[in-house]
């Protein structure tokens, strides 16, 4: 359906920014409204029986529509036009055929694996990987059948195949930058993996967890992935006032999911959607001035004495690990540091507890900066064992530097150190 809508002016392709403004949307559907309005009902009228009909062939796959034949509104745990609209222009940052959103990250993860898993299957991720899902992975996934393959940091292609074995591999999920200890995972060598099993019956897709560097800094699907995933509470939406997730990649693959998705309800109110249209507008000015303050940030909390270690993308080198997985994938640093106290949790409490301007908060990608504690809070439910070797210690904190003055960032967090 996106071919419809003007991606052009003579032959001049417009940018995601500027689209942002208005695709997939003309406000004479709308009372002339310029912005689209919040359609806030659970229902939606047909003109006739037949039409009622036709519409549930297309949403539950009795048949495919044909040419330009619009998916029509049935009820909004199938479709919405504010999801509709922000679905179209959620695609274009990422270059996808569809996307789908979701009431939450988690929402996203979960119903894209359920997706595509099958009892006596194998999963794949990569570690470290966020605490929710990391509990999906240890202690729902083993209820179905399913086994979990740890991809850990420097592990090679042939290590990781080795431990599948003969199994089906169902899918291999992917969270680079990792959260929360920013390592990198290449994006290639996922693909290279997922060859090995694919079959015309199993498609075995490559996952990506995008969320640390959002849709602006990173783009999977042009680095071998099949699916892009993010927690859009985090930069999509980026002002602390939302709950969504979303999917994105072929229209095969996302019609499978669309399916699931229905049938397990898990899809974002009609306001969600209206609130993302919103945050997409400013979503690269933002992210922007977030990488700027992180790589001063950076910088500075690299010469700080009290600050054992950091991992920042910005400050990779040619000589460093992951380096080149950076040069090959990313088109930024984005704004996640990770530092470690000189010290353990008592330390890094009083450094938390020190902040004036930067919120103790877990969640990231907002306008203000937030700092939490990960071993204590979104790693909580990591097994002790799988943090100390994951690094994920009781000496980490997760800064999410946000759009304020970057000199008045610098100087909270001097004085919070201060305080150790």
């Amino acid at each position: 359906m996106t071919e419809q809508y003007r991606t052009e002016i003579d032959g001049h392709e417009l940018s995601p920014e500027s689209l942002m403004m208005g695709y997939a949307y003309k406000p004479e559907w709308s009372e002339g409204a310029l912005k689209s309005p919040i359609f806030q009902t659970s229902t939606f009228a047909f003109t006739s029986a037949a039409e009622g009909k036709r519409y549930f062939e297309i949403a539950y796959g009795l048949d495919e529509p044909s040419d330009d034949e619009p998916i029509g509104l049935i009820y909004s745990r199938l479709n919405n036009p504010d999801l509709e609209i922000l679905e179209h222009r959620l695609t274009l940052w990422d270059g996808a055929d569809k996307s789908l959103v979701f009431a939450s990250g988690m929402a996203a993860i979960t119903t894209t694996l359920l997706t595509f898993v099958e009892p006596g299957s194998v999963l794949v991720y990569t570690a470290p990987i966020y605490g929710g899902t990391d509990h999906f992975i240890h202690h729902v996934l083993p209820r179905f059948n399913v086994r979990t393959v740890e991809w850990q940091h420097g592990m090679s292609v042939h290590e990781v195949a080795s431990e599948v074995g003969d199994d089906t591999l169902a899918a291999v999920l992917v969270e680079t930058p990792a959260n929360p200890t920013n390592h990198l995972f290449s994006i290639k060598a996922a693909g290279e993996l997922a060859d090995r099993y694919r079959t015309e019956e199993n498609p075995a897709p490559v996952m990506v967890d995008n969320t640390f560097l959002g849709p602006v800094f990173q783009h999977p699907l042009k680095h071998g992935a099949d699916i892009v995933l993010y927690s859009a509470t985090k930069y999509i939406g980026g002002h602390s006032d939302l709950i969504a997730g979303a999917a994105l990649g072929s229209d095969d693959l996302m019609t499978q999911v669309a399916e699931t998705r229905t049938i397990l309800g898990t899809m974002a109110t009609p306001l969600t959607g209206w609130l993302m249209m919103r945050s997409l507008e400013t979503l690269s000015l933002r992210m922007t001035r977030q990488m700027e303050n992180a790589q001063k940030i950076a910088a500075f909390l690299a010469g700080h004495p009290k600050v054992a270690k950091i991992s920042y993308l910005g400050l990779l080198s040619p000589d460093d690990d992951g380096y080149d997985i950076y040069a090959e994938q990313c088109n930024g640093p984005g704004a996640m540091i990770s530092l470690w106290i000189d010290g353990g949790e008592s330390e890094a409490f009083r450094f938390l507890d020190a902040l004036q301007l930067a919120h103790l908060a877990v969640s990231l990608g907002s306008t203000e900066t937030l700092a939490q504690h990960p071993a204590s809070m979104t790693h909580a439910g990591v097994d002790p064992d799988d943090k100390l070797r994951l690094d994920v210690t009781d000496s980490l904190v997760r800064l999410s530097v946000g759009v304020e003055d970057p000199v008045d960032i610098i100087a909270d967090l001097n004085n919070a150190l201060s305080a150790i």
